[in-house]
């Protein structure tokens, strides 16, 4: 990292960050195209679950190359100043890479879709049916690094405070 004072090196920030941003853009490449997708997401002991449909170019870049990047943020805001080169943002976000896989046996996905919904309906433990499993991808990214960054927040002086 170019600026070492803005890495986020609290673990708890780092979770905070995971589980509570609201989109995830994942970057893949085919032939030496890139490819990025913002996608929903949950985080569960160190991979990302991503919701998906069967088909379509994510899915193909996937199935021939799955090593990709990630990228989140969490809290952007612009914070505007009284002249134009003075204006900043403040957000912590966090880079990744990672292995892709996809997710097929239906417990499995059961698993992983009652992650999503837990993070973006408060629901979890539901059940679906055969016909839904069978027709929605799962993607499941196990993460092999990732950093943090924080630009415009305070530094958290422990693990476990505030960090607002």
């Amino acid at each position: 990292m170019r600026r070492p004072e803005k890495q986020i090196l609290d673990e708890d920030l780092m979770k905070t960050i995971l589980n509570e941003a609201v989109i995830c853009r994942i970057a893949m490449c085919k032939d030496n195209v890139p490819y990025v997708v913002p996608m929903n997401f949950a985080y569960r002991d160190n991979a990302l679950y991503l919701h998906a449909a069967q088909k379509g170019k994510k899915m193909d870049i996937l199935s021939e190359n799955p090593c990709v990047c990630f990228e989140m943020e969490y809290k952007a805001e612009v914070t505007p100043a009284p002249t134009s080169c003075g204006w900043s943002m403040k957000y912590y976000s966090i880079i990744g890479r990672g292995t892709a896989s996809f997710v097929t046996a239906g417990e499995d996905k059961t698993r992983a879709l009652n992650l999503l919904m837990e993070k973006y309906a408060g629901e979890n433990d539901l059940c679906y049916e055969d016909a839904i499993l069978n027709k929605v991808a799962i993607i499941r990214i196990d993460i092999s690094e990732m950093t943090g960054k924080s630009s415009g927040y305070p530094k958290p002086a422990t693990c476990g405070t505030d960090h607002e």
